[in-house]
């Protein structure tokens, strides 16, 4: 399985993967539509926020030639689950996947994707279809699926299928930015974010830790500040970052309370899952004091707030993301829990070098806000104390 690109925002963000995967033999006959290939398709999932459980039902896949291709018009294919599966996605971290299925496809490129999720219905069917469960909460809350939900979540892709060869897809469902929240109407929204990448077999493998399992940490793999594989360790502390494109990588964990911790420089080559550690050197940031940022979205003319605000910070040699949040839809506030101690960074190497402290970084942090393809950055760092908030606002358009 070869090259995809990266990043998703359905009727947001769009995505342009590039994919050229093959299982097997053979070749194609020409596009004369006498060969076909088969296309499998699978589910992930990054790391969640503030939710103990995140619930999707997925009835089917459904793939067009043309990427302009509507609901109706013929030309469609489909991977069709038996009955429609009903998957918590905070159950596929650590390199995970739920196989939803294959289908046979006439050879040839593929430019659009749709995820189609079962309806809630009237409200009384339990278990419901799509639906949140709030960290200290003993039941679900629904969760409101995008207009045109029937026809499916629409991805813009690049998927070569060949003659008697087998693609590989895997859809990254980033359930943390994929809920928005709607004021104090108790409403949650689905806007789901979905990266499409190869089944990649390298990855990265490590510890963190004991101390560090729970709520809130985060281990990701970055590169330029921008996330491309994330996931929580499990209770042993272990970690998976896996499927991954071969490549190299700022290894970035942020737990709350503690510093955050870079690892640049971080291979990944094909084929191979990377063991980075072992949990007799497991990962462990010193504590850190906590400041808040935060602010509100303001757009003009009036509309959805839920602008994604990120909070990126200087890291010796690199830039990485330290947290991220969605903006209130109804009211634009967001809040962002930061460490003011110095990042840790240390340069990959066999064994890992002790890590030394980014000074000139401490409590320091650029805040970048982007919503409908539009982004937004402070003109300079803004600074974070665990005395009182530091408050940015962002305008649009």
């Amino acid at each position: 399985m070869k090259t995809w690109t990266r990043h998703i925002r359905i009727a947001a963000l769009a995505l342009v993967a590039a994919v050229i995967g093959a299982c097997g033999g053979g070749s194609d006959s020409g596009g004369t539509g006498a060969s076909s290939g088969t296309l499998r398709v699978a589910l992930t999932d990054a790391p969640a926020c503030g939710y103990d459980h995140v619930y999707v039902t997925v009835d089917r896949v459904r793939v067009h030639q043309s990427s302009t291709a509507a609901d109706g018009d013929a030309g469609w294919a489909e991977v069709v689950l038996p009955t429609p599966r009903r998957i918590d996605l905070l159950s596929l971290t650590n390199g995970v996947l739920d196989e939803l299925g294959q289908t046979p496809l006439p050879a040839g490129r593929y430019t659009q994707l749709r995820l189609v999720l079962a309806p809630n219905g009237n409200g009384n069917a339990t278990p419901i279809a799509n639906a949140i469960r709030l960290t200290g909460d003993s039941a679900d809350t629904p969760l409101v699926t995008p207009s045109g939900q029937q026809s499916g979540l629409k991805m813009n892709v690049n998927i070569e299928v060949a003659a008697n060869q087998m693609v590989d897809a895997v859809l990254d469902f980033d359930a943390c930015k994929s809920i928005v929240r709607a004021g104090n109407s108790g409403r949650y929204l689905l806007k789901p974010v979905i990266r499409v990448i190869p089944r990649y077999v390298s990855g990265v493998l490590g510890y963190v830790d004991l101390a560090l399992v729970g709520p809130g940490t985060s281990v990701s793999l970055q590169q330029a500040g921008v996330v491309i594989r994330a996931t929580v360790p499990d209770a042993t502390g272990r970690f998976l970052l896996q499927p991954v494109a071969p490549g190299t990588y700022d290894l970035v964990l942020s737990a709350p309370g503690r510093s955050t911790t870079v690892i640049t420089g971080v291979p990944v080559t094909a084929d191979t899952v990377l063991s980075l550690n072992t949990a007799l050197a497991a990962l462990v940031p010193p504590p850190s004091p906590t400041g808040v940022a935060s602010g509100a979205i303001t757009v003009t003319p009036a509309g959805p707030m839920d602008a994604e605000v990120r909070a990126l910070q200087a890291a010796g040699p690199t830039t990485v993301e330290v947290a991220s949040t969605l903006a209130d839809e109804s009211t634009g506030l967001y809040s962002l829990a930061l460490p003011t101690a110095a990042p840790l960074v240390t340069g990959y190497a066999v064994p890992l070098p002790p890590a030394t402290a980014a000074s000139a970084s401490a409590g320091r942090y650029t805040l970048q806000a982007t919503l409908g393809g539009i982004t937004k950055t402070t003109a300079a760092p803004v600074t974070v104390s665990a005395s009182a908030p530091v408050v940015t606002g962002f305008s649009f358009p």
